[in-house]
């Protein structure tokens, strides 16, 4: 059986408050209604999960390839 490729996704704050994610790579900051990607080992962050679990954020879809490499890069080079 082959190996499941993981992708990002894009996700959105979907309360009326600001939301803040501390992730184990990156701080994440979101205001209400405004959304970004997240690389495919940042959807495992249990922190991320938690936020997702409490409906303070949610995925919007999963990132194209193309995303998930330009975002990858754009990290690369913080």
């Amino acid at each position: 059986m082959s190996e499941r490729i993981r992708r990002g996704m894009l996700i959105k704050n979907t309360g009326s408050e600001a939301v803040e994610v501390s992730m184990s790579s990156r701080r994440l900051h979101l205001n209400p209604g405004e959304a970004s990607f997240i690389t495919a080992e940042e959807v495992r962050d249990s922190t991320l999960r938690v936020a997702l679990q409490e409906r303070s954020i949610a995925i919007v879809r999963p990132a194209t390839s193309a995303e998930d490499e330009a975002l990858s890069e754009r990290l690369d080079d913080q």
